[in-house]
């Protein structure tokens, strides 16, 4: 019993092995270690639904559209009315916008204590939580986008990122986020503190007193200025968190789910450009171009105008170019991948077999490239009879100007018609290149090594008069390349007999030389493939 019990003590106090562990997931993250210690609430169902819900909050979402949609049945809306609700609509937008959002949760300029409290009053009149309830879920937001500590992570749908994380109750907490600026601001500390009064002032008791004492419309401007509006201030706000992550364009990064929608920016006062704002959350902007609209951008320069706001960040826009240059790039290659290039293993042929192969096939030599025009000869918009009269010829002044001076898309569709290489390049540098290689004997690098200086098959003068030729020959043939389309790199076969004495004397004297030219009068001799017949 005893041997038994000790047995079993020491089984329970060692750790398990690797294997019984093998099947748990390893957390590699912040975020997967936080999930991990995480308790979660259990998923919503029938039966605990109504336990679930935030009925304060619902409460909100539900009663002014109720209203709104009870006093457009019953009560007309007066024209004074309908301007009142736009302006008030965009003063307590912007005070989302301007405030919440760009002043206290990016910090991206600094404003006047008589701004912070503007918008202070403003904000609350949106009705979305206090400044700091606000900004610290907006900070998770951003440090934890699309992931399980992102509040309002669009990859939980689009019903549950637009109002779906307002009505229930989140399943575990959010990530954490640093707020203890905020608390040092007394305006937010006043602001957190008495919300709830400032909030219902403002959403509601202004809109009613103006309009009523203004043009006697009481009920009109609480239902309208006050309901209505609040309806589309908070699902414009709401749109940034759906649309804008679900619908539009990466411009600047597409690691994340943030775009840049256009549409949401008429709504929200420019925080549609949600993907640039996700790349560069500090930038007082998030429309950089002055046809973009961004009214939050241009109210918080006006401020700086005034001197009501100071210190407005941006983002250098050289890093700001690095990304949107990163994407364009990869969509480059992406489409790259959709498009047929010109073939790069093409046989290399010399001018004597391409001639009468030429006859039989219809080609053309055009800049050191040979192609097979016989299925483009009644398609070519110059005629059929220029086709036909450049086969078994070298056309490249014709095509680079002398004819037509062709357009890019022509040398594309030219591109496409390459089935070999010509031996030399052009017509003109093989034929050059024949006259040299007859005219001076063939042997190799060991036996010219070997050989005197009195044994040399050509003469100073001769060796000069060579080097100079392949210098002019190379230099014009490196002028005359186009700038349109690659040329194919075919080496010069053919090395000057010379022993190596005289060669490294070539060399010394003349350093003007291009490398390749030095190249071909000090490297060996090398064997000569035979030209392979198309």
């Amino acid at each position: 019993m005893t041997g038994t019990a000790t047995t079993s003590k020491a089984a329970a106090a060692s750790p398990p092995v690797a294997a019984d562990l093998a099947h748990l997931p390893v957390p590699t993250n912040y975020v997967d270690r936080t999930m991990a210690r995480m308790k979660l609430l259990p998923p919503i169902t029938v039966s605990n639904f109504a336990s679930n819900v935030n009925w304060g909050n619902t409460f909100f979402l539900v009663a002014p559209p109720a209203l709104a949609i009870w006093g457009f049945c019953t009560i007309p809306l007066l024209r004074q009315t309908a301007i009142f609700s736009v302006l008030y609509y965009f003063f307590t937008g912007l005070g989302i916008t301007a405030g919440y959002h760009r002043l206290w949760s990016h910090r991206s300029y600094n404003a006047s204590k008589f701004v912070e409290v503007l918008l202070a009053l403003a904000g609350a009149g949106s009705v979305q939580g206090s400044i700091k309830w606000w900004c610290r879920g907006h900070r998770a937001h951003h440090r934890y986008t699309d992931t399980k500590l992102d509040p309002y992570s669009a990859n939980e749908g689009f019903f549950s990122s637009h109002i779906g994380w307002i009505i229930f109750k989140p399943r575990g907490q959010i990530g954490a986020s640093d707020v203890s600026d905020l608390t040092r601001n007394w305006i937010v500390k006043y602001q957190h503190k008495y919300y709830g009064p400032i909030a219902l002032f403002m959403a509601f008791v202004v809109p009613t007193l103006i309009t009523g004492l203004g043009w006697g419309d009481y009920l009109g401007g609480f239902l309208f200025a006050g309901c209505a509006r609040l309806v589309f201030v908070h699902h414009s706000t709401f749109a940034v968190n759906s649309f804008a992550h679900m619908f539009g364009e990466h411009t600047y990064d597409n690691k994340h789910s943030p775009r840049d929608n256009f549409l949401t920016s008429l709504v929200t006062f420019g925080e549609g450009y949600h993907n640039f704002h996700h790349q560069f959350p500090m930038d007082f902007r998030n429309a950089i171009r002055w046809y973009q609209y961004d009214p939050t951008k241009w109210l918080i320069s006006a401020f700086s105008t005034l001197g009501l706001a100071s210190h407005l960040k941006r983002f250098p826009d050289n890093e700001i170019q690095k990304g949107k240059y990163t994407m364009q790039l990869e969509k480059l290659q992406t489409d790259n991948g959709n498009i047929k290039w010109p073939k790069r293993d093409l046989p290399v042929v010399s001018w004597e077999n391409f001639q009468p192969d030429a006859k039989e096939r219809s080609l053309i030599a055009i800049h050191g490239f040979i192609h097979d025009c016989s299925s483009f000869i009644e398609d070519h918009p110059g005629g059929a009879h220029l086709i036909k009269k450049a086969i078994g010829t070298d056309a490249t002044a014709a095509f680079f100007g002398g004819v037509y001076d062709h357009s890019n898309a022509a040398h594309n569709i030219l591109g496409m018609m390459r089935v070999g290489i010509l031996d030399g390049g052009m017509e003109v540098e093989s034929l050059k290149f024949k006259k040299r290689r007859d005219s001076v004997a063939y042997q190799s690098d060991s036996e010219a090594s070997t050989c005197s200086d009195d044994d040399s098959l050509v003469s100073e003068s001769d060796i000069q008069a060579i080097v100079e030729d392949i210098q002019a020959t190379v230099r014009e043939y490196e002028n005359k390349h186009p700038i349109h389309q690659p040329s194919a790199y075919v080496p010069i076969p053919y090395v000057l007999p010379l022993p190596a004495s005289e060669r490294i004397a070539i060399i010394k004297a003349k350093p003007e030389l291009l490398p390749s030219v030095a190249s071909r009068v000090s490297s060996p001799v090398p064997t000569r493939p035979a030209s392979p017949v198309l």
